[in-house]
Formats: structure tokens, sequence, C-alpha cells
């Protein structure tokens, strides 16, 4: 442990507050007008080729304008605060397909794209097809207008490009995971060694598809220095559902009740309002996220409609073992039966629509 104990103070920059930051600008990253005309250039002929997403590389379509950037965006995420909104791309001019393109291209040179669910999808629709509460059974946060628990994703980064903004509301917010253990550490000593020890996961609750009930990680993880967490709260006590899972302890409920706390104590979150073309890449590890409910816009092709990606880092991350939703494979690894290469599901140009057969209410 580098002669210290898990249980030491994380300083910044990994450990920062929302109004400490809310109106610094080192956190945005501008677009130059080469970088977008790469990007739309670049974007375009991805498009055109539309290739197998399991299987294309970032060699095939190579960055040059853009390489300095997306290696400052890469140090800052994993040595740095751990975000960065990026702003510039015209999409009110792009077609979704192209906007799609061009994310899905970035995401290639920050890292090897996931599938985010037991049917393979790679590109994910944030899209609301419902009023429905967060909390009610069954309910897909991808598909519901309703504010959402900050948690953790399955993946090390985790990147949204806004293609359209809702009427209102709708901001993404941000909390610094080592603020968060800080807090818990100054506030409730005694209970930060649960924050290190396995806690049972509802796998169904994030995927319906998933082959078992639940997965077992810690919250957080410290080897090497390194600090990592992966929170999610609502999916641990959706897990109490199972009657195999261990009922959770008194201590085990006030931790999660403190992290609840923590998160929206005001002044410890980051909340920025997307706008078309922005997109928001972050390291899992380093903060969770959230969102705010939000009124979307009534016209169908108006409302509210993010991309999601989920990105495996080349970096040698040290974690503990079995740490975050180890369960989950890389983009070319399928369940069951294999899928033909030209299933058109895997092509850019059928990704960028939205399908809303999966995750739907």
């Amino acid at each position: 442990m580098n002669g210290s104990t898990i249980f030491d103070p994380i300083p910044s920059p990994v450990a920062w507050r929302g109004d400490e930051i809310a109106d610094q600008t080192e956190w945005i990253y501008r677009l130059s007008p080469a970088e977008l005309t790469e990007l739309e250039e670049v974007g375009s002929r991805f498009l055109d080729d539309n290739p197998d997403l399991r299987t294309v590389q970032a060699d095939d379509y190579p960055l040059q304008i853009c390489s300095a950037g997306l290696r400052e965006w890469g140090k800052t995420m994993d040595r740095g605060r751990g975000f960065l909104l990026v702003r510039g791309l015209r999409t009110t001019h792009y077609s979704d397909a192209l906007s799609a393109s061009i994310f899905f291209l970035l995401g290639l040179h920050l890292g090897q794209p996931m599938r985010q669910n037991e049917v393979g999808d790679m590109v994910q629709h944030v899209l609301a097809t419902s009023d429905r509460k967060y909390n009610e059974p069954g309910t897909s946060s991808l598909r519901i207008r309703d504010g959402l628990s900050y948690h953790s994703d399955s993946s090390d980064v985790v990147a949204l490009m806004c293609l359209r903004s809702a009427k209102s509301g709708g901001a993404s917010s941000l909390v610094s995971a080592a603020t968060l253990y800080n807090e818990v550490l100054r506030r409730r000593q005694d209970l930060t060694p649960l924050l290190f020890e396995p806690w049972y996961n509802d796998w169904r609750k994030q995927d319906p598809d998933a082959p078992e009930n639940t997965y077992t990680s810690p919250m957080m993880s410290r080897v090497d220095g390194v600090f990592s967490a992966y929170i999610g709260a609502p999916i641990i006590r959706s897990a109490q559902r199972y009657p195999e899972v261990p009922r959770l302890t008194r201590d085990q409920l006030d931790l999660l009740e403190l992290l609840d706390e923590i998160c929206l104590e005001p002044g410890i979150a980051l909340h920025m309002d997307f706008q078309p073309g922005d997109m928001q890449w972050l390291l899992n590890y380093a903060a969770l996220h959230s969102r705010t409910e939000f009124e979307d816009h009534p016209e169908p092709q108006r409302r509210r409609h993010l991309l999601r990606l989920w990105l495996k880092r080349e970096v040698q991350r040290p974690l503990v073992p079995h740490f975050g939703r180890h369960v989950v494979r890389d983009r070319g690894q399928m369940r069951g039966e294999e899928v033909p290469a030209e299933t058109q599901k895997f092509r850019i140009t059928q990704a960028a629509i939205p399908r809303l057969d999966w995750g739907n209410i």
C-alpha cells in the first residue's frame, strides 16, 4: 500500500466537490475547428463503410489531429479528476447515424467498446417511453423520465452523447467517489471497512437477460495506492428480494443510508446540463453518476435522446479480485448461439436506431 493504509483520506484531484469546480472550465474540452473537421470526415467514412462493431479497430480509422486531445482525455480519466465534458460537435447538422459513428469512433480510440446487455447491444439509447418511477418493479432507467440514484456503471468508462436535450431538467450529476469515501471516513470511521467487503448486487435489475440473479463486489478497492469505486445502492437493496441473499445488517443499512445522504448533500455533486453534441466521458471508478427528473418535448422527434457507450480501457488498473460487475464480457463474446457477422444489429446504421424491444416498459 506504499506505506499507507486503505483508511487514509484520498487527496485531489480525484477527490473534488461540485461547488468547488462548478465555475471552472478545466473539465470542459472544446473541439478545435481542425479536430471537428477530422471527426466529421473520418466519421462519414466510418458510416459509409459500416464495419462490424464487434471487430473494428481504432487503427482502421486513425485520428491524427485529434490524437493529442484523446491522450489528454485518457490522462484526465485515469489520473485526474476522472471525467470531462467535450463540446463542439454539430449534431444538429448531422444524421443520428453520423453522430453515432463519430461517437463510436472516439470510443474506439479511448478503449474497447463493450456489449451493454446479454443480447449484445454496443450502442445504447437513453430515450424515455414511460412516466413510471425509478423504484417501480421492472422499470428500466433507460426508458423513464424520473430522476435516478447515484450509481456506477458496469465498465471502465461510461460515455454519453447528447443528440437532443430535454424541454426542462435532465441534468447529468456526478459525485466524486473519493470525496464520498473521505466523508464516510470522517463521519463514520467504524463503517469504513464495510466499503471494502463484498456486497450482493441485483444482476437481473440491471439486465433482465442475466443468467444469474446476483453477483458480488466490494464497493471500493485500493491497490498499490490506486483507489477505485463501484457503488449501486439501489441494486444492493433490490438484491434483497432473492431468498438466497443474506439479509443486510444494521451497519450495512446505516452505510447505505449514509452514502445516499452524502450524495444528496448540497455542494457535493456537480450538475451539468447537456447541450446537443455534448459528450461526457467518465471513468466509473472515479465518480458516481445520476440524472435529475426531466420533462420531454411533446413531439417525439424532439424528445431527450442520449447515446451511451461502455468502454474497457487498455490501461491495466490494479483492482482487487472480482471487482465491479466482473461478469460482463467483451464486445465479441455472446451467450448462446453464434450470431452471424453480417447481422445488422452490429452495424452502426442499425445501432444508431433506438431499439425499444429491449429495456422497454
